[in-house]
Formats: structure tokens, sequence, C-alpha cells
């Protein structure tokens, strides 16, 4: 799914005709909300959600989130969006595919072990009784089936919450004030353009950071490039080619999750080989190309920039801690 452009511009006439279906939406989530009674896991559950549909860089923290705790027997938790397992199951990057597990969960299990399970109290147990000390959950803040012990809201500074509108005359899964009710911290991720720091009551801590490109993705820096990208916010991935000062030819945009044919993928390399360019594109998207193309491809990886890392460190150190005692 692509998100309507209008979810990030001011309310309009579109957005106005939506709202009825957005508070049917509002009290649907109410009422399932009412019967759903959280169950408590064995060991510390650390939360990676956002309040807005689509991508604002949840994966990208869990991933640093792992490394800060690399020294505590961490395991993600995910859903496996896009992909068709329900689990629980353990993810294998050498044998999954992102059509059976998505492209969240392939990345993350490069880095820790990866539990995929629709039922995240069975997918913690799972990864518990594998030896999991603590759990990282990305995504899943809306679901409630599952005690958290220390939730963390992620957003996106260039998009923010976009027009402030309920799903589907906005982007927003629920009220903000509902959200940040649940919130332990939150983190902005880029530049603050809306000003969203100045509506994040002063006793949940604000953690800033930003998206840089790791050693092996700068090696693109400066070359000429045909860009193309599936992401939640593919202009993420645009802007930062452009602070590698890649020149860039082209972007081609496409749905958060998109499934890549051959055919998409040689019509780029072509365009880009007739101007001396080299294709690019995210790692999440590199995962979903078939194989037989992705040499063609460069992927480039990025990472999480904490402004000060001191901050997010002490903080988890803190709930597992307080979990221990």
């Amino acid at each position: 799914m692509r998100a309507p452009k209008f979810w990030y511009n001011e309310p309009n006439i579109i957005s106005s005709a939506l709202l009825p279906l957005s508070k049917i939406y509002a009290l649907s989530c109410n009422i399932r909300n009412k019967f759903i009674n959280p169950a408590s896991t064995a060991a510390p559950v650390i939360c990676i959600g956002n309040l807005v549909a689509g991508g604002a860089g949840k994966t990208l923290v869990a991933l640093s989130l792992a490394n800060v705790l690399k020294n505590h027997s961490v395991a993600f938790l995910t859903r496996g969006y896009g992909g068709s397992f329900v689990g629980p199951i353990k993810v294998n990057p050498e044998t999954h595919s992102f059509k059976q597990v998505g492209d969240e969960a392939l990345l993350l299990s490069r880095a820790a072990p990866t539990w995929l399970a629709h039922n995240r109290i069975a997918g913690a147990q799972a990864a518990i009784a594998d030896g999991a000390k603590v759990i990282i959950m990305d995504d899943g803040f809306q679901n409630l089936s599952i005690i958290k012990n220390y939730s963390l809201i992620v957003i996106e500074g260039e998009s923010g919450f976009g027009n402030y509108r309920l799903i589907p005359s906005g982007p927003l899964r629920e009220s903000i004030n509902d959200g940040l009710a649940r919130t332990d911290a939150t983190i902005i991720i880029g530049d603050d353009k809306f000003g969203v720091s100045n509506i994040i009551p002063r006793s949940i801590p604000l953690l800033k950071a930003i998206i840089t490109p790791t050693l092996e993705g700068k090696k693109i820096s400066g070359k000429r490039v045909v860009a193309f990208a599936g992401i939640g916010q593919p202009k993420k991935f645009f802007k930062t080619l452009k602070e590698m000062e890649c020149c860039i030819l082209s972007e081609h945009t496409f749905s958060d999750h998109h499934v890549y044919t051959p055919k998409e993928i040689m019509n780029i390399c072509h365009e880009a080989s007739a101007v001396d360019a080299i294709a690019v594109t995210t790692e999440k998207d590199w995962v979903r190309i078939p194989s037989e193309v992705t040499p063609l491809v460069k992927k480039i990886p990025v990472k999480l920039e904490w402004q000060d890392s001191k901050i997010i460190q002490s903080l988890l150190e803190q709930v597992i801690n307080n979990y221990k005692t």
C-alpha cells in the first residue's frame, strides 16, 4: 500500500469526506481492545512502534537497540508483515524467503535470533524457550495482547503525524493522546519539521537520531545512480542519496513491501546502463528482488545514529534491571 498524499497535507475535501469512516475505525478499535486481556512473559518486552501507518524507521531502531543490548541475549519478535507464515517460527535467513517471512524479518534475523508470530504471546514464549532474555518487539504497539515493559514510539521528523487524523482520513492508527499515554519514550528521526516535540509531554523522554549510510553504503557516494524504493517513506532513501552527493538521474517509487518482478528490475537496470549509472535501492528492497537479478543492483545499507547513545543505553539498562528486581 502507498500512503495517500492527502494524509500528509492540510485536511482537504477527501480527508473530510472520510471522517465518518475514521470514527467507525476508532470505535471498532476501542471495542476490540476492551475484550483483550494482556498476558505477561518471562522476559522483559521492549516494543518499538509508531502512531501512524507506514514506515517510520522502526526496524532500524530495533536493530540499533539489539546492538546496544548485545550482552543480554536479545531476540526479535515480529509479525512478519508481507510473509505467508503465521508462526511461531524462528526465522532462518539462509533458508527462508521474504515471501514466507517478510522483508523486515529477514533483515532482523541477520542481526539476532528472530521469531515470527502472529500470536505475539506464543512468539515470545518460543523465543524465551530458545534462550532469549530480552524481547525486542518490532512493531505491535497497538497489539495489546502482550504486556510491554517499555514502549518506544518512533516518529519520522519530516512527516510527523501527518494531518493528525485517524485512518482512513489520515495516517494515525490511534489518537495521539491515547498513544502517548502508553509511551515510555519517543524517538524523532531526522529534522523535526512539524514541531512534534512540542506536543510530547515533558514526562516522556525525547530521543533524537538520524539515518546514515554504513561504510558499505558510502562506497556509492558521489556516483551517478538510478534509484528505486518500495518502502513506507521512499523520499527518505532519495534524501540519503542526495546527502551522499550522488547524482540521481531518476527516482522510481513503489508501494511499501512491493514484490518486484524480473522485468521491473531489468527495465530499471537498462535505464541506468543507458546513462552510465548504477541501479541502487534500499537493503529492505534488495531482499525482495528476484535472485537472478540481484547482482545487477547495489543496495545501500543504512544505520541509526543517536544524538546521544548514552541516554538510550541508560534507559534500556534501567528497564532490564527493574524487571530483574
